[in-house]
């Protein structure tokens, strides 16, 4: 995520790559998040784990628009 906020930054040649692997990432994540939250423990992943994945989700959202304005 690091390296695809600082290409899109830079507007390097590979921003949309690193976007693109940021977004697949980002699902990858949010499959596993909610395979854990249904188990046991849950509640506890949930709580601990639901704002970063947030965060994550609103990070990628803005560097996306960030790319589409330039």
């Amino acid at each position: 995520f690091d390296i695809a906020h600082e290409e899109t930054t830079k507007h390097s040649v590979y921003a949309a790559d690193d976007r693109q692997a940021a977004r697949e990432e980002l699902e990858n994540v949010k499959k596993a998040y909610a395979e854990a939250i249904e188990g046991e423990g849950g509640d506890e992943v949930r709580r601990r784990i639901g704002q970063r994945i947030r965060e994550l989700e609103n990070g990628v959202k803005d560097m996306e628009e960030r790319a589409m304005e330039d």
